[in-house]
């Protein structure tokens, strides 16, 4: 925001039209009069972003879902930094389902998802604030008569010589009939909010209750409704007896959807209740036949074949064919939940000629779309409004549209409003989940104890593969978030090769926060620890000769190494573990230090980490976030996984998936690294390094190398008893 950027109108729209954006400037100008006549006021609404009150109110619309990353604070901010208005007047709306408010990296549909809400959203919102400063300056230099140069904004205030003022509220109607500025000039100098650390504005909302999510939504007359899915995936339903169900007082009716048996009630629990006297007969099909230990076994047997090649640099199997000494191990990780604290859940109203739905989406675009092809309706007849959600992590951005679907089955055969709910086991034992990886690394190393060749083969199933998706995110047969992070490396490894298999089963997988490179960190960073301590030298000063060319995140590794105390001695029993990882634009660096027992189990006592996300918006956002991704990977890494026997998801609730426990949390110290480069994002890359500075520091504290996530006190003792 140092520099003064000049663009014509015409520029700016060529340039939003190819970023997918719309017409910025021009998107629903008169809408926004009509919408402000309607509620007896009228409103500045130059874009489809903005909207300034009489009475001086700013409302941005926000078109990324909320689900507790912040965006309904820094999205603000990018748009009141260059609209000059005063923070303490603005408020945040969610967005309509439109085109103008598509995504502006990934194609024309709404999503909030891949840590882009800022990146995305940087100079479209940042140029609707300035075109709109812009036409409050021209009203106020009108009036006064004077050249619009003479003339400032600040804090919902434009200033004009000898101490004249006329705030935003005063000029708003004014400057609603005003053309479209021809040139469109972002600030210049320092900022005034982006970059401090500004309290949230949904968090009133969520302190008193009154903030929506959709397990919260109500209307008169609504019915419940919780479905019966099968034991396993795939299964249908061969038949079923509803009689007990129906007796359940308050149920009204049980029906059938593709996904099971819907049990429809006056209320949650009765809906429960009548699903549990439900006599069902299911047709399990080959799911039936799926378990973790046999897939297991064939993902080891495909990782010892060659697989479809995703870089090669050099030629890595003609160095390892003549090595004197190779290093060759397996690394795993199993299928992982989502598990947001609010479970999945959908309202849906339709009616003979519409439709509105009510739920956390982060994929709204879809989900209209799918529900209106369900409702036999056009998408235009749908309306979705997107509620807060009670976390994400992209389990509500479903290609399939399973929740939401379901939900308008079940309405189009009540005739009522209806919201379907799952409970947590539902949610933990219908999918979706993160994949379950089986990696082997094979490398050798040069004179000076360093990578020459490095051959990574990756087996696991693809989350695009089968999904609309697919012809733009699969080339030559390679999913690239399988190898992300993997063939994206930025260690200077001469001889490289990275392969992939995507095996296919029954078992449904989703991208998961951070994606792939949720375990292609783990493999990467663990297996770079084995080759420094195999060769006597330090993993942090290993990692620095090998990033040389790569400053960005070579400063985050330093930084953490440092606020972390590297090198110093620690009590006895306690071991320290570094990692770097870049994901989403930003670079992170994590230090664990942890202690074991003699029983193998694990504390994790302190996490340092250093984030460099390019240019800041909000400071406690980026801060929150990072704690977030750590928890959020800790628990991963030491509790998480999903496991499948005859069919069966064995895990249903946090008492058997669970999260890290407040006694159990570590101190965690985030030190943000500034810079002037583009925006990162901040939602994901927090998760990727954790396992690996943990499992680096487990074999640092006790010499057990572990290449199994989660890290159990089984496996901790056993790899004990192997060192």
């Amino acid at each position: 925001m140092s520099t003064t950027s000049t663009m014509s109108r015409r520029q700016f729209i060529k340039t939003s039209a190819l970023a997918g954006g719309g017409l910025l400037l021009a998107c629903h100008l008169c809408a926004g009069r009509r919408d402000a006549a309607a509620g007896g006021d009228t409103v500045f609404a130059p874009n489809a972003f903005l909207r300034v009150g009489t009475d001086g109110s700013v409302t941005v619309i926000v078109n990324k879902s909320e689900m507790g990353q912040g965006v309904y604070t820094s999205l603000p901010m990018l748009v009141a930094e260059e609209l000059c208005c005063d923070w303490q007047r603005v408020r945040f709306q969610a967005s309509p389902v439109a085109p103008e408010y598509n995504h502006t990296q990934f194609g024309p549909i709404m999503v909030t998802g891949g840590s882009s809400s800022v990146r995305s959203e940087w100079n479209r919102l940042s140029l609707a604030g300035a075109a709109a400063r812009e036409m409050l300056i021209s009203v106020a230099a009108q009036q006064w008569r004077i050249d619009p140069a003479a003339c400032r904004a600040e804090k919902g205030v434009v200033h004009g010589p000898a101490d004249r003022q006329l705030s935003f509220g005063k000029l708003a109607a004014r400057a609603a009939k005003l053309p479209l500025p021809k040139e469109v000039r972002l600030k210049s100098g320092a900022t005034v909010l982006l970059g401090r650390p500004l309290h949230r504005l949904d968090s009133p909302a969520k302190i008193n209750g009154t903030a929506l999510f959709g397990i919260d939504v109500h209307v008169p007359g609504l019915l419940t409704a919780v479905i019966e899915r099968p034991p396993v995936f795939g299964g249908t339903v061969k038949n079923f007896d509803a009689a007990k169900a129906l007796a359940v007082a308050g149920v009204k009716q049980v029906v059938t959807v593709d996904a099971g048996v819907a049990v429809v009630a006056d209320g949650f629990w009765p809906a429960v209740q009548g699903r549990e006297q439900l006599e069902i007969v299911w047709e399990e099909g080959a799911g039936a036949g799926v378990s973790t230990h046999a897939m297991r076994e064939e993902y080891a047997r495909l990782a010892a074949t060659p697989g479809l090649v995703a870089r090669r640099d050099g030629d890595a199997q003609a160095v390892l064919a003549k090595a004197a000494r190779r290093f060759e191990v397996e690394y795993e990780v199993p299928y992982l939940a989502h598990a947001p604290m609010e479970p999945l859940n959908c309202f849906v109203d339709l009616k003979k000629d519409s439709c509105l739905i009510r739920t956390g989406s982060q994929f709204q675009t879809v989900d209209r779309n799918a529900a209106a092809r369900v409702a036999g309706l056009k998408p235009e007849q749908v309306s979705l409004e997107t509620t807060f959600l009670g976390g994400g992590f992209g389990r509500r951005a479903c290609p399939g549209s399973d929740f939401v679907i379901e939900a308008v089955q079940v309405a189009k055969q009540v005739g009522q409003p209806v919201k379907v709910i799952r409970t947590r086991t539902d949610d933990m034992r219908a999918g979706y989940y993160r994949p379950m990886w089986y990696d082997r690394v094979t490398a050798c190393l040069d004179k000076h104890g360093l990578p020459l060749a490095w051959q990574l083969r990756i087996v696991g199933q693809s989350i695009i593969a089968g999904t609309p998706f697919e012809a733009a995110m699969i080339k030559d047969g390679i999913d690239g978030t399988s190898v992300e992070g993997a063939a994206t490396t930025p260690y200077a490894i001469p001889n490289l090769q990275v392969e992939l298999h995507s095996p296919k089963n029954q078992v449904p997988v989703l991208w998961w926060r951070s994606v792939g490179h949720s375990h292609t960190a783990f493999v990467m960073e663990s297996f770079l620890d084995e080759l420094a301590h195999a060769v006597g030298q330090d993993p942090y000063q290993y990692r620095r000769r090998l990033l040389a060319k790569h400053p960005r995140t070579l400063k985050v590794l330093e930084t953490a190494a440092k606020k972390a105390g590297w090198g110093r001695p620690l009590p006895s029993g306690h071991g320290r573990g570094i990692a770097v990882h870049e994901s989403f634009g930003s670079f992170v660096a994590q230090v664990a230090e942890l202690s074991v027992d003699s029983t193998g189990h694990i504390k994790v006592h302190r996490v340092v980490c250093a984030v460099d996300c390019g240019r800041i918006v909000n400071p406690d956002t980026i801060k929150a976030q990072m704690e977030s991704g750590i928890v959020f990977g800790l628990s991963a890494a030491l509790y998480g996984a999903i496991t499948l026997k005859a069919g069966r998801v064995q895990q249903g609730n946090f008492d058997d998936y669970p999260l890290v426990r407040m006694s159990a949390m570590p101190q965690v110290e985030v030190h943000i690294i500034a810079s002037n480069e583009p925006p990162g994002g901040v939602g994901e890359p927090g998760v990727p390094p954790i396992a690996p500075a943990v499992a680096n520091a487990l074999f640092a504290a006790s010499g057990a190398r572990l290449r199994s996530l989660p890290m159990t006190a089984e496996k901790i003792t056993t790899a004990r008893k192997k060192g």
